[in-house]
């Protein structure tokens, strides 16, 4: 995981008429409670007492209690009463959990995975998806880890061969560049994909100008990817890591065409049943990939095509090495 980020962990469809949820991300039980204000608490969904799941409890005046010895936890993952000794002794500071901040936006339940005690970060969505669209969404989960889902919707060499019935038919098998380009954690990549006949190799990525008239997908760290179809209609994905074996994917069809409600929703919905067809596609292929997680550097022998998820695993690779870094300077009393 690359850490002090925000996630897109759930659907907000997913929260709807529970105040208390237990799910699995980042490797890690969690137990999800809704506050009456309307704030989401995530705590670690393991008692402090006897390791009992607080997903099983229950929720009461916005603390969570254990159902086991019926301990109380609040906001901040602290015990405030221990019932089996009594309500005038004080609750020592060590019975408490690991508390993860959330946020609900765009739709997404979003979690931080990290040092909460830093100065946060925005939730890193889309900018141009925040509002003016309507979507709709699935979700499946996949038995691989969440950076091989995602180096599936970087790899722009694979449509003829895994879409050939679909959106690869036109079987524009020579891949030009790619042009990767970077603006801070966000990365852009143009695609110029042709029929192979015989009499050209792969346009290097300087050699292909003006690149930003070609048709580009983004990928958003940690987590979130888009196909930009037009200006009226996108695709995106978020890619929630379950652990190391499985990733659950949320996929989305945004479209702007019709704004009406009720019309703009079946239009969602119509265009994202192409979408599932796609997806399952790429999942039969994908599945069987080994590794099930990827990383910078291993037993595989990559082409010119492969930039973006080279360019990918390398920035992911960085962010992880520089929240370490910045961690170990802070424990050592160097910043």
């Amino acid at each position: 995981m690359i850490p002090n980020r925000w996630y897109a962990a759930l659907s907000e469809k997913e929260l709807r008429g529970r105040n208390l949820l237990g799910f699995k991300r980042f490797g890690l039980d969690l137990a999800l409670w809704r506050r009456k204000d309307g704030t989401y608490v995530c705590l670690s969904d393991r008692c402090c007492h006897r390791g009992a799941s607080l997903s099983h409890g229950s929720v009461v005046d916005d603390q969570l209690y254990c159902p086991f010895h019926g301990m109380s936890y609040d906001e901040t993952g602290h015990v405030r009463q221990i019932p089996a000794n009594g309500k005038n002794m004080q609750v020592q500071e060590r019975f408490h959990v690991r508390r993860f901040p959330t946020q609900v936006k765009y739709g997404f339940l979003w979690i931080y995975y990290g040092d909460e005690n830093q100065m946060l970060p925005d939730v890193p969505f889309v900018d141009e998806l925040k509002s003016g669209y309507i979507y709709s969404e699935f979700s499946e989960v996949w038995p691989v880890h969440y950076t091989r889902a995602v180096e599936n919707q970087l790899d722009v060499a694979h449509l003829p061969f895994v879409h050939n019935t679909t959106i690869g038919r036109g079987q524009k098998t020579l891949v030009h560049g790619p042009v990767v380009i970077w603006e801070e954690e966000k990365m852009t990549f143009y695609v110029k994909n042709a029929n192979d006949e015989g009499t050209k190799t792969p346009q290097k990525p300087d050699e292909i100008r003006p690149y930003e008239q070609l048709f580009s997908l983004q990928y958003q760290a940690p987590n979130i990817w888009q196909n930009r179809i037009s200006d009226k209609l996108r695709i995106v994905a978020a890619f929630a890591p379950i652990d190391d074996d499985h990733t659950r994917i949320y996929l989305r069809t945004y479209q702007s065409m019709v704004k009406v409600p009720l019309v703009g929703n079946l239009l969602a919905n119509v265009l994202q049943l192409s979408n599932k067809v796609i997806l399952h596609q790429d999942r039969r292929v994908v599945i069987g990939q080994k590794p099930v997680k990827s990383a910078l550097r291993m037993d595989e022998n990559l082409i010119q095509a492969d930039l973006p998820i080279i360019e990918f695993r390398r920035k992911r690779e960085e962010l992880q090495r520089t929240e370490i870094s910045q961690q170990e300077g802070e424990s050592d009393g160097t910043r």
